[in-house]
């Protein structure tokens, strides 16, 4: 039996750094979509329960208040400006809020941006009942445009009484193919 020459051994390195780096693509690739259904199946890290309320449907529970921060994160590299409109709200469970987040696309190219929302504490996440949110669909904004994007949400009447305050935050994820 031979040895391997030199060049059958590096021959034997490429092909193995190459499949590492198309394996660790793959997976970064897929870690967000894998990430939501994790949360989603496991109910954590405030990931926001996609069922939405009919007002109606919900009694305001005046004998208490919840404060709700609202908060934005996005990755550095992208040059978005994107804020809520306003800080906070203040909030009976079952009450309506209608809201907006600023957002604008400071680049020279038409972007389209998915935005993931999260609830802080985790525990009331599944209260939050969505009406309508710019976080169901893709946002496509061209080059210096911007957009008030629109949120309108109940908390449920049965979220825990020992919740007083939350925060609602939005995270911005470049998704331009």
């Amino acid at each position: 039996m031979s040895k391997p020459t030199l060049a059958a051994k590096n021959k034997k390195v490429l092909k193995i750094t190459v499949g590492a780096a198309l394996g660790m693509f793959a997976f970064a690739f897929a870690l967000i979509p894998f990430y939501n259904v994790m949360c989603k199946q496991l109910g954590i890290n405030g990931k926001t329960n996609p069922m939405v309320a009919t007002p109606s449907s919900l009694v305001v529970d005046a004998s208490r208040t919840i404060t709700v921060q609202f908060d934005t994160t996005f990755n550095e590299n992208l040059n978005w400006e994107f804020r809520p409109m306003h800080k906070t709200a203040v909030l009976h469970p079952g009450e309506a809020i209608h809201t907006a987040y600023f957002a604008k696309n400071n680049t020279d190219h038409r972007m389209t941006i998915q935005a993931i929302p999260s609830v802080t504490p985790g525990i009331a996440a599944q209260y939050v009942k969505k009406l309508e949110c710019f976080c169901f669909t893709q946002q496509h904004l061209d080059a210096g445009e911007s957009a008030e994007m629109g949120l309108v949400f109940v908390l449920d009447p049965e979220i825990p009484d020992n919740v007083h305050t939350m925060t609602l935050s939005y995270t911005l994820f470049d998704v331009t193919n």
